[in-house]
């Protein structure tokens, strides 16, 4: 693999149009074997804490493709760092019970309210926060997702195995571009569905071609940092 993992993070011009219509012509490229790979993230992703790593995976399938290189739908099924994935599985399931608390919460004091039919004070005022809860719960989270959109290229493009590292990493490249990634990942999203609209036989094209953006886009923003410093490097040569 080759890893860069001490370079330094820096904000990256993020090029939305780009990453959907360089996803599209890397995937006519082969079709049939990215589709073939995705099915096997599909089948990887119901181990217990291989969901995150089966897209990693994914992502060094589609490197490869995309240089040219030799690449088997097979090498989807790599535990290499099953570990880095694993502490990360077990952070989103901690941000997933963090919303889950208030959500049960809310509810339970609906169907409290059903049961007597009545509104006291406190159970109001316990669905209030709860339902504020939940709310600002959702932001949080969201916020989170769209903060860490580089660690996964970062753990598997770049061999950055401390995921600390990664979401400091990820951080710094998505500031200021939180808004673009968001649309971005709703329209990836969007393409996604679009293969249930097709009695769900599309998903087998929709989702790999909507993995495969995702995929473009990581890649280039790790390569706007290696580029910048190649070239800090070179003008530093030249005195």
């Amino acid at each position: 693999m080759n890893t860069m993992n001490n370079f330094n993070p820096k904000q990256i011009e993020f090029k939305f149009g780009d990453y959907i219509s360089q996803g599209f012509e890397l995937f006519k490229k082969d079709i049939w074997n990215f589709v073939v790979a995705y099915i096997f993230v599909m089948i990887m992703s119901m181990i217990p804490f291989c969901n995150i790593m089966a897209v990693g995976n994914f992502y060094k399938y589609c490197r490869k493709k995309n240089r040219g290189e030799e690449a088997t739908p097979s090498e989807i099924f790599n535990f290499d760092q099953f570990g880095t994935y694993f502490i990360l599985n077990l952070i989103i399931i901690g941000l997933s019970l963090f919303i889950a608390v208030p959500y049960f919460m809310f509810i339970g004091s609906m169907a409290t309210l059903g049961e007597t039919g009545e509104v006291s004070a406190v159970s109001s005022g316990l669905s209030m926060i709860s339902g504020l809860s939940i709310f600002v719960g959702v932001i949080v989270i969201y916020y989170l997702m769209l903060k860490a959109f580089y660690i996964t290229g970062l753990i598997s493009l770049e061999g950055e195995n401390d995921w600390k590292k990664a979401w400091e990493k990820s951080k710094i490249m998505t500031k200021n571009n939180l808004l673009m990634i968001l649309l971005f990942v709703f329209v990836i999203s969007s393409i996604a569905q679009l293969g249930i609209m097709a009695c769900c036989i599309g998903i087998f094209l929709t989702m790999p071609l909507s993995q495969i953006c995702s995929y473009v886009a990581t890649e280039d923003g790790l390569n706007q940092i290696k580029n910048d410093e190649i070239n800090e490097i070179g003008i530093t040569k030249s005195y």
